[in-house]
């Protein structure tokens, strides 16, 4: 009777095990992306109010993982930080106004997808018309941001110029912060991205600050992955192709004010 019932406790393992093997073989295994972004760098990626990351760039990736059937996992990263975070592992690519120029042997790059120009924004009221009037005067810029790296490009003798005649040139965590600041006549003027500066002037009182005319630099955004990883560049490029192609692409960006910003597929 023990021989049986043992025979009988076996096959009914081995019908389980066989289950599971085949329960195991049909599941389709989860692919997740995992987006490395500068949580305070609106419109592109930022918290809001209800506490959700949002921003255009987020918005492009979710239609690139609804389109390959990955999970788009978004990550919040110190700007500081993001070249540890993508040899590490911990993202898969940075994603969020990252500026191509001057990197372009630091990453596997995507095509450029965005024209961005680098501005600087000042009171109405200021008396700052131009450049030149920025000479004594406090400016605000982002850590390790293009604003920064226009500044201090030895090869634009102008930038350096206009960068030396600062009474200081003050580095923040984010642009945010700077913003407040600048409100608070804390510092005079802020460097950054045009299309961070049209998301800050248009949520503040409406003619407060302005864009002077004269641009630092002009460049173009793109999705930096790391070197080498040419297999998932090669994915996230073909589905931003397709949106470009079938109208999605140019549909995100109208919901965040950049449609005059792109340049993929033109």
């Amino acid at each position: 009777m023990k021989k049986t019932f043992g025979k009988v406790m076996a096959l009914g393992l081995a019908v389980v095990l066989a289950a599971g093997m085949l329960t195991g073989c049909g599941k389709k295994e989860e692919k997740t992306f995992t987006v490395g972004f500068d949580a305070e760098f609106p419109p592109y990626g930022y918290r809001d109010d209800n506490g959700e990351y949002v921003g255009f760039d987020l918005d492009l990736a979710a239609e690139v993982c609804k389109r390959n059937d990955w999970t788009l996992v978004k990550q919040p990263i110190d700007w500081d930080a993001k070249d540890m975070e993508l040899s590490s592992g911990t993202i898969d690519c940075i994603w969020n106004g990252f500026t191509i120029n001057g990197r372009e042997n630091e990453y596997t790059w995507s095509t450029p997808y965005i024209d961005n120009s680098q501005v600087v924004v000042v009171a109405s009221d200021a008396g700052i018309g131009a450049l030149a009037d920025l000479a004594g005067k406090v400016v605000a810029v982002q850590k390790d941001s293009s604003a920064l790296a226009a500044l201090n490009d030895e090869e634009n003798e102008a930038n350096i110029a206009l960068r030396d005649s600062f009474a200081e040139l003050i580095e923040y965590a984010d642009y945010n912060t700077a913003f407040m600041d600048l409100e608070q006549g804390a510092v005079d003027a802020v460097a950054i991205d045009i299309g961070v500066a049209d998301y800050q002037i248009e949520k503040r009182e409406a003619g407060a600050f302005v864009k002077l005319d004269e641009l630092l630099a002009t460049e173009q955004y793109g999705v930096g992955f790391l070197l080498g990883n040419e297999e998932l560049r090669n994915t996230v490029q073909k589905s931003l192709d397709e949106m470009a192609a079938d109208g999605t692409f140019a549909t995100i960006a109208e919901k965040w004010g950049l449609t005059d910003s792109v340049c993929l597929g033109k």
